[in-house]
């Protein structure tokens, strides 16, 4: 899991930076068994060996699996240009977290595809979670 950033490691104290940071210390206090670290570049979340040009002591190996942006703005255009210049087109998500029950929203352009992906989604989270 990879906290991402226009900032790498520490390079920049904006506020988006530091919240990233700030994150990374909450999880790391709360979960210290999960892979992650940032604030990075996205390009040292995908690619390990530029990672480790800049930080050769990171706990991630190989590429991120999962990218936590700093806001939704960053979040969207990423997501965006994933979903056509990679797997096709076919995305799961966006995933809400933090909420109480599973939410999902759908677009009214989604394909039959994305909804029944979103919805098998939805089904093993309700499973998962207690009532």
């Amino acid at each position: 899991m990879a906290l991402l950033s226009h900032s790498n490691f520490g390079s920049s104290d904006c506020p988006s930076a530091s919240k990233m940071r700030q994150a990374l210390e909450l999880v790391k206090a709360q979960a210290p068994e999960l892979m992650i670290d940032g604030e990075m570049h996205g390009d040292a979340a995908l690619v390990e060996s530029i990672r480790n040009e800049r930080m050769p002591d990171s706990p991630l190996k190989g590429s991120a699996n999962i990218l936590v942006m700093p806001n939704m703005e960053a979040a969207r255009i990423s997501y965006n240009l994933l979903r056509v210049s990679s797997s096709e087109g076919v995305t799961v998500g966006p995933v809400l977290m933090g909420v109480a029950k599973p939410v999902h929203i759908l677009t009214p352009i989604a394909s039959v595809r994305r909804i029944v992906n979103m919805v098998a989604l939805a089904v093993v989270e309700a499973q998962t979670q207690p009532l």
